[in-house]
């Protein structure tokens, strides 16, 4: 069994439970990336389309471990997360990520950016 999703791996200028808050343009780099499992290092699907929108990092997934695509179909893991590196960051209150590098999108079990979500799934 695999699924599809569709959801936000980050959402812009919402500050994240750390208290970062990513701004638009922030993964204007971005270049396809791995999906893994709680940022573990073995995929566990891959990352079909991934795009900045005016509300964040859109991506489109296929999860390909059938206990974690059922999960997902069931809606128990909803969850979504990135690893990345900060190239450009701004100060005050709170840290301000104006560009990074993206280096894979998770699916979680807790966000830290708790509207990170998948929104959508499919079979197949």
């Amino acid at each position: 069994m695999s699924v599809r999703f569709a959801g936000y791996a980050a959402v812009f200028d919402v500050p994240d439970r750390g208290g970062d808050v990513v701004r638009r343009g922030a993964f204007r780099l971005a270049r396809p990336v791995p999906l893994l499992w709680q940022h573990s290092g073995k995929p566990v699907g891959e990352i079909e389309q991934l795009s900045e929108d005016g509300r964040g990092l859109r991506v489109i997934g296929r999860v390909a471990v059938p206990e974690l695509a059922a999960a997902v179909a069931k809606g128990a893991v909803t969850g979504l997360s990135f690893g990345y590196r900060v190239t450009e960051a701004g100060g005050g209150p709170r840290r301000e990520i104006k560009g990074l590098e993206l280096l894979e999108v998770s699916l979680v079990a807790s966000p830290m950016q708790p509207l990170a979500r998948v929104h959508a799934v499919s079979e197949g």
